[in-house]
Parts: structure tokens; sequence; C-alpha cells
């Protein structure tokens, strides 16, 4: 009797695991593996290690120059308890381009390398700047289908351009979900195949007459920079920004098992580098006298569209409602690069603060609390 239990139950399981994979679903292994069997529930700032990857290079390091108060200047009290009970990793401030306060929580460093996240979708954004300036790519109103001719005969594809995919108006049929394990965005994130798991996505609407926030759209991006170009993404982002930048450490961009990157994602680098970016806003482009990227593409990256509600431009969240106006690169559970113009003010946060109250666009409401609390400190 028992043998014959033991016999349905190994039936079914091999039953459910060919399911699986006939169906499209076998990345779920992976996400399990490196999830529940490493005692989390869910993707970390931590888990680049268990992914494969691309090295982004760097060349010169150049470590910020620390302000003559750094770290002398107590932060406000609800700025400390808000960043200790959201489980912050790091958190920086850099004023007129010198390190004004570093501090790290959880056993994390200066070195420590954490997930970007979708801050890596402003990267890719940044990326597809220098693609057009260097004519790789005509410009944010080229078609898709110029990259990937099969979009020609796709309902609605045929009218996608790149700025669609920039400004979130791609009209993908795509859930932005991350708690589901059976929709797009885990399948992107632990499957084999971005290929697999992207490009063969229809659409629901007409790009460009929507906003709706999808990772599916930067990886489409991603997609079309990768066969602009001779290498890979993450060479380019070497090239292009890390050395430029001189950024103090190495980072990784995590790969498909195909080697595309995760360019809607995944970029895992320390929060000093990750404060360079801002800066770079902040110097509209140029390091030292060197014009690494337009200024006017720049412009364009944090001019919010009218179908975002004035909250998203490309690749970054805006807020002008708010009475110290700022921009920003925002990743999942917390991870923020936030440009505050009128104070010269760059600040990094990371770290693992799951389900983030948001405003009534859709912006995490961490992100003005924490410009105005530092704000506090500029008086």
């Amino acid at each position: 009797m028992f043998k014959k239990i033991l016999q349905s139950i190994l039936i079914g399981i091999a039953l459910i695991f060919a399911l699986m994979y006939a169906f499209g679903y076998d990345y779920l292994f992976k996400g399990i593996r490196e999830t529940y069997f490493r005692g989390v529930t869910s993707s970390t700032i931590d888990d680049g290690k268990y992914f494969k990857n691309h090295p982004i290079s760097i060349g010169k390091s150049i470590s910020w120059e620390k302000d003559s108060l750094y770290n002398r200047q107590s932060l406000p009290k609800n700025l400390v308890q808000d960043l200790k009970t959201t489980n912050s990793a790091s958190f920086l401030i850099i004023k007129n381009g010198k390190l004004l306060h570093e501090e790290y929580w959880n056993g994390y460093s200066q070195k420590s390398q954490t997930n970007s996240f979708s801050m890596a979708k402003a990267v890719t954004v940044l990326l597809l700047g220098k693609a057009i300036e260097e004519k790789k790519i005509t410009s944010i109103n080229q078609r898709y289908s110029d990259f990937f001719e099969n979009y020609k005969n796709v309902e609605f594809g045929n009218r996608l351009t790149i700025g669609d995919l920039a400004k979130m108006e791609a009209g993908l049929n795509w859930n932005e979900n991350y708690k589901n394990p059976f929709l797009q965005n885990a399948k992107a994130y632990y499957g084999k195949s971005l290929e697999e798991a992207v490009l063969l996505r229809g659409f629901k609407e007409n790009p460009g007459t929507k906003f709706e926030y999808q990772s599916g759209a930067t990886q489409l991006l991603g997609f079309a920079l990768r066969k602009s170009m001779n290498k890979t993404i993450a060479e380019y982002a070497s090239e292009k920004l890390w050395k430029p930048l001189g950024m103090e450490q190495k980072a990784q961009w995590s790969t498909d098992d195909f080697g595309m990157e995760k360019t809607f994602c995944c970029i895992h680098s320390n929060a000093r580098d990750f404060g360079k970016l801002g800066q770079l806003f902040l110097n509209e482009g140029k390091v030292g006298n060197q014009q690494i990227i337009s200024s006017e593409f720049l412009n364009e990256m944090k001019t919010p569209t009218k179908l975002s509600k004035e909250a998203y431009g490309m690749g970054l969240w805006i807020n002008n409602d708010a009475a110290l106006k700022h921009y920003y690169f925002w990743g999942l559970y917390g991870q923020y690069i936030i440009i505050v113009p009128e104070k010269n003010i760059v600040i990094v946060r990371t770290g693992m603060y799951e389900d983030q109250p948001l405003d009534e666009k859709g912006r995490p409401k961490q992100v003005e609390f924490l410009v105005n609390e530092v704000a506090k400190m500029m008086k």
C-alpha cells in the first residue's frame, strides 16, 4: 500500500515537472533555488552572485573628495529612525560635488556591491543617449522595426519607437507584478532567455498613447542597443560611463544564460559609484572639462511626460510637485539616486524596504521624505 502511494506521489511530481517545462515555467526551479532554498522569500540586493554577469570595467579610480564637514553633522533623528526601520544598507549625501555624509548598516560597507534593480533602467537610457550621439541609433524617434524587422508585421509593434520604450509608453502586453512568480518579471529575472521572456511579448495598445511602467520596455530597448554595436552593453557602459566617471570599483551587470544584459535591472555596484551617476546630472554631463554625455539628452531624460502625469521622464522618476523639486533613479526595495538641483546635492540610499508606500502618481513616498530631512541639514 505504502509503495503504491509513494509511486503515485513520484508520478505526480514528475508530471508537475513535465508540465512546468512544457508551459515555459521551468525558470521557477531557479527562482525557488535562489530564494527559499537560501532562506529568503524574494529577490534581494545581494543575489548577484547567483546569476551570470558581464563585468563593467573601470579605468583610473577617482575617490570622492570629502567635505570639510564629512560625517561631522548628525542626521535628523526622524531620518535615522526611518533609515534603520526600512532596512537600509547605505546612505550617502554628496553636496557641491563633495562627500558630506556616508553611513552603512547591517554589515554593509563602502565596498559592498548591491543590486541596483531598476536604477539600471536610467543607466540603459544614458547609454541610449550616447548611442544616439555616436549615430549608432538615429534618434529616439527611430522605429523599433529598424532593429528587429519582424516587428513590422506585429500589430501595434510596427509603430513602436525607441522613445516609446524610454518613456514607458510602449503598450506591451506586460503585467509589472513583482510577487506573482508566473508573470513576466519573474521569468525575465530568473529565466534562461530574455529573448523568450521579452521579445516574444505582444502589444495590448498603440505605443505612445499611455504611460505604463513596464520592465519589458527597457529590456526591448536593451536589445536595440545591443544590436546597434559590436560589443556587449556592459563593455559600452564601461567605456562611456564607468571609466570616464572614475568609478572606484568594477561592477557586474547580470545577464541571461546567453550573455544578454538584463537592462531592466541588476547592475551590482557600490553606493559611492552610484552617487557618481547622480553627480553627472548636476554637472550637466561633464566630468571636469570632458563632456561625456550630451546635456541636451540629460534634459530630455529629466523632462516629465504628460502621459505620466508629470511623474516620469526617460528612465527617471520626477517630483516637481514637491516644495523642493527633485528627480531620481529608483530600484525595487528602495534603491535611490536622488538629484536635488536647488541644493546641489545627490542622495544615495540602498537597502531592502519591501512594500513601500506610494503616492497618487505611483512614486515612493520615502524619497520626498529623505529630500526634506536632508534639506534640514543644509540650513
